[in-house]
């Protein structure tokens, strides 16, 4: 068994989680291979001392052989973690090494247990839905997907004017500091932040999301993922900024923006007794009340 590791830097608390980890990756014959920075790390800490099947810096010499990767972090670092698996289909399973995200869902004390259900295959595959960002005037080099959110967003203090079509009808003028279009997926991220709905992660939807509207009766709206979004940006500055969930570009007023479901999705590792109900739960402490 082949499998990646993808992290970042964590702080001491987690060393001895991360140090059962290795060794039990290691003690069952399993080819370990390491993001590169991510290996510097372990090893200039002169605690984590192991040799490694091989490294990869980018998504052009992560082996295509690999049987899932392993990524230590928290949200942030999972969908980093994307760029390089990209229409791969390498399987993705997020290990939190600080608080419970909704995409690194184990938790730190759960990890040695996850690793005995990936070596057994005790295991099931999510696959969540990307979006595709296209512009004619501005791009995100190669990869232009995002697994949680595009947003766009004012670079000056008055606020932007967001015209939106929907498969090309009209939809609406968004008065606004920017406006989300969110995944399922990125449903409990930035647009459940500014007042968005949860959407279940199977759901086959996008979410359109106001950041703070002018009008207070302009709601966030739930459509199909099949639909084709168009965007064009009014506003007194000459850019705005566009993001592909933690990337970003700057935008010529001018730029018209399409935003669509992409042609691959991203496989989430599943495993017993950790699902999405139960991230709900414990993220948004759900119960903490004892009238719930």
């Amino acid at each position: 068994m082949k499998i990646a590791l993808f992290g970042r830097n964590f702080n001491e608390t987690f060393d001895s989680i991360i140090h059962s980890l290795l060794t039990k990756l290691f003690n069952n014959g399993i080819e370990v291979y390491i993001y590169q920075p991510f290996a510097h790390f372990l090893n200039d800490s002169k605690k984590f001392l192991f040799t490694f099947s091989g490294y990869f810096d980018n998504y052009k010499n992560l082996p295509k052989d690999i049987d899932f990767m392993i990524c230590i972090g928290g949200d942030g670092t999972f969908l980093e973690a994307i760029t390089f698996i990209r229409d791969s289909s390498i399987p993705l399973v997020g290990i939190n090494s600080g608080r419970l995200g909704f995409l690194a869902n184990i938790s730190g004390n759960e990890a040695n247990q996850a690793i005995d259900y990936l070596i057994t295959k005790n295991f099931t595959i999510e696959d969540r839905h990307m979006l595709k960002f296209a512009s004619d005037r501005a791009s995100f080099d190669d990869f232009p997907y995002a697994l949680n959110e595009f947003t766009i967003q004012k670079t000056g203090s008055s606020l932007t004017t967001i015209h939106v079509a929907i498969d090309g009808e009209y939809l609406n003028s968004y008065w606004a500091d920017g406006l989300i279009i969110s995944t399922p997926t990125g449903s409990t991220a930035y647009s459940l932040s500014v007042g968005g709905p949860i959407v279940m992660p199977q759901s086959t939807s996008f979410v359109i999301t106001p950041i703070a509207a002018h009008n207070l009766n302009v709601r966030p709206l739930v459509i199909p993922d099949t639909a084709n979004l168009s965007l064009q940006v009014e506003g007194r500055t000459d850019n705005f900024l566009a993001t592909l969930d933690s990337r970003w570009i700057k935008c010529d007023i001018e730029s018209k923006i399409n935003i669509s479901k992409a042609p691959f999705s991203i496989r989430m590792i599943k495993l017993p007794q950790i699902n999405f109900y139960s991230t709900l739960r414990n993220k948004l402490m759900w119960g903490a009340d004892k009238r719930n």
